[in-house]
């Protein structure tokens, strides 16, 4: 059987106890509540001390509690799954108190200052009609157009290097006119956000995947700047914009704590 240790959801800027419910991550009911050190706490609950799998189910209760602790506080995600483990000489609410709120009490309280007031808003564009960016790169490069219409002319079974360049101009052309267009979506929502993190482009037809750090009081002037992108792009881009959710683009705390025997760390 593992052990019992506290699994640590985020921190959040408060001096009093919280309980949010028994709504803990693994389904047997766990309570989730709070270890306060002076004006700072960690949201937690019991749990075993396993490797809890990045499933759909386990990763959304890490996130809605979050989320509900985001309602009322400041918040600090914490890395999925981290738990504190006990040792021969302190249980985990104790650890949780003494080894990360007391002794990373500085550096919390700073990145406490850098979120309080602000919430992450998430943002995906993506072309809606590939043929149409396609017939566009053609029409607009001449190079990439002559080439096509010389492939098209001659004999298939020599055009294979030509097609191969053809391929390769057209990639380099698409990836200029994303980064284009990304940069004139960016740009109109510029004075709306504090900090923006591009993430990663997972198709041909996705412009960006950016999240935004945004102060609670630019959140109405930010929709009305996705209004305007949404009139200026319609028919061309799919907006897909989500939020307030809690910032892990921009802050997620790493917990290390050394458990007993090997200097396994948990």
């Amino acid at each position: 059987m593992p052990s019992e240790g506290k699994y640590i959801y985020c921190m959040i800027d408060a001096f009093e106890e919280r309980d949010f419910g028994p709504v803990g991550i693994g389904g047997r009911g766990d309570n989730v509540n709070t270890v306060v050190f002076e004006d700072i706490a960690a949201v937690v609950s019991d749990s075993p001390v396993v490797k809890y799998p990045i499933s759909r189910e386990n990763t959304m209760v890490h996130i809605k509690i979050m989320e509900t602790a985001m309602n009322d506080y400041t918040i600090l995600p914490v890395k999925f799954g981290t738990i504190a483990a006990g040792n021969k000489n302190q249980n985990p609410e104790e650890r949780i108190k003494l080894e990360i709120l007391k002794a990373r009490y500085k550096e919390l309280k700073d990145l406490f200052s850098r979120m309080c007031g602000k919430v992450e808003l998430g943002l995906k564009a993506i072309w809606t009609n590939m043929e149409t960016i396609f017939q566009e790169i053609v029409e607009e490069n001449r190079e990439i157009k002559l080439l096509k219409k010389k492939i098209a002319s001659g004999n298939p079974l020599k055009g294979y290097s030509q097609r191969i360049s053809l391929g390769e101009m057209v990639k380099k052309t698409l990836d200029i006119k994303r980064a284009k267009e990304e940069e004139e979506i960016l740009a109109v929502l510029k004075r709306a956000h504090c900090e923006l993190c591009r993430n990663k482009i997972f198709s041909d037809s996705m412009v960006t995947n950016s999240a935004f750090l945004v102060d609670k009081s630019q959140i109405e002037e930010f929709d009305n700047l996705m209004e305007k992108l949404e009139s200026t792009y319609s028919g061309r881009t799919k907006f897909k914009y989500v939020g307030p959710v809690p910032p892990c683009n921009f802050v997620e705390l790493v917990i290390t704590l050394e458990s007993e025997g090997n200097g396994k760390k948990v």
